[in-house]
């Protein structure tokens, strides 16, 4: 194996994205728009949600209440009538109404048990399901406190003191913004090496590279390095530009001990998206097998839910994947500040799997190119 031979190849390949307008748009947009919108617009998270009060006892504990909401979480509330709630409700115009019922404060005082009603509207699923449970909690918090003023504070056995590490804030566009660009990583590898190598099958240039003096092992490395190369730089400038940059996501540890662990991380997928090409006889076929491939990596990894949540022959099965490693290393790392006395089982995992991903790929592209 000529090193020249390699470097050439890979320039090739180099050359060939470069002449292919979509995946570098898709290169583009999965490190800068996806990572944007993923930290911004996730699902579960309450962002801005459109809620209006109907304040019908006009007491303090209410005027409470009403100015407990407020971004992020929600938009200033709006003040209306009880003939106005649903007509807006059924206008789409608020995602939440609470009502609070005349003489809500006295009864308070006297120790009974108002009940205040809160409508919301579930056809806003993403909002509906977490933000009753946003609203409880502040509505609780405020007539606690309003109640302690009058009663003095309840004699309670244990005092819970909160102290939340990594993200004080509790900002879940923190995980999504470094989720987003651990799965662009996986994503984009396999699908950059898989179609170097399907384009080339498709235009005949196959032929055209077994006939040069160049070995099967020197044309697999060169699209793996190049590819991944692409990878790896996109992914660096995504951390800087757009993590750190645009959404001002803190990175507590090393980025160059992140872009590390990437590279083992690439090194196997980059051979895994070698693999899954030679498997596919086609294009349309190979973003089939891609599908069937990339949703147990990105679901089962940890990236989206804890391993821990999931039973235990799926966490045992998924440590065979190199997503599963690469997920605890990222978290470790760009989350807690990990140093590499930390990380280095995910570090020795990653050149292990990468390893076995890389000699069954090569042995399934000899017989491929046979």
């Amino acid at each position: 194996m000529r090193l020249a031979n390699i470097v050439n190849l890979g320039l090739k390949e180099l050359w060939g994205l470069a002449r292919d307008p979509m995946l570098l748009l898709l290169i583009v947009y999965s490190f800068t728009l996806a990572v944007y919108t993923g930290a911004t617009a996730m699902p579960e998270t309450l962002n801005r949600a459109a809620i209006a009060v109907v304040d019908e006892d006009q007491s303090p504990v209410s005027s409470r209440i009403l100015t407990a909401f407020y971004p992020p979480y929600f938009v200033v509330p709006r003040v209306i009538s009880p003939h106005e709630m649903d007509a807006r409700m059924d206008a789409g115009l608020d995602t939440f109404a609470i009502d609070i019922p005349p003489n809500f404060q006295r009864d308070l005082l006297a120790g009974r048990s108002p009940t205040i009603q809160l409508n919301i509207d579930a056809t806003r699923m993403s909002q509906a399901f977490t933000g009753g449970g946003y609203i409880q909690t502040i509505v609780s918090g405020e007539v606690t406190e309003f109640l302690n003023r009058y009663r003095g504070e309840a004699d309670v056995p244990v005092a819970l003191a909160l102290r939340v590490r990594f993200n004080p804030q509790l900002d879940k566009g923190w995980f999504g913004a470094i989720n987003n660009i651990i799965s662009s990583i996986t994503m984009l590898s396999i699908i950059l090496t898989g179609a170097a190598l399907i384009r080339e099958r498709e235009h005949g240039t196959i032929e055209h590279l077994l006939v040069m003096p160049v070995t099967p092992t020197e044309i697999m490395v060169s699209k793996v390095w190049s590819m991944g190369l692409v990878v790896l730089v996109a992914s660096g400038v995504s951390i800087i530009t757009v993590v750190q940059g645009v959404l001002a996501v803190p990175i507590q540890g090393s980025i160059a001990l992140f872009m590390a662990g990437t590279a083992l991380q690439l090194f196997a997928t980059t051979s895994m998206g070698i693999f899954l090409a030679t498997v596919a006889g086609s294009m349309p076929q190979f973003g089939l097998l891609l599908m069937l491939v990339l949703l147990p990596l990105q679901v089962l990894s940890g990236g989206t839910t804890p391993r821990e949540s999931m039973p235990e022959v799926i966490q045992t099965i998924m440590l065979a994947a190199p997503n599963t490693h690469f997920v605890m290393l990222a978290q470790g790392i760009l989350f807690r500040g990990a140093g590499f006395a930390v990380v280095w089982p995910q570090f020795a995992a990653l050149a292990l799997i990468g390893g076995v991903l890389f000699v069954l790929a090569l042995r399934r592209f000899r017989r491929f190119l046979r």
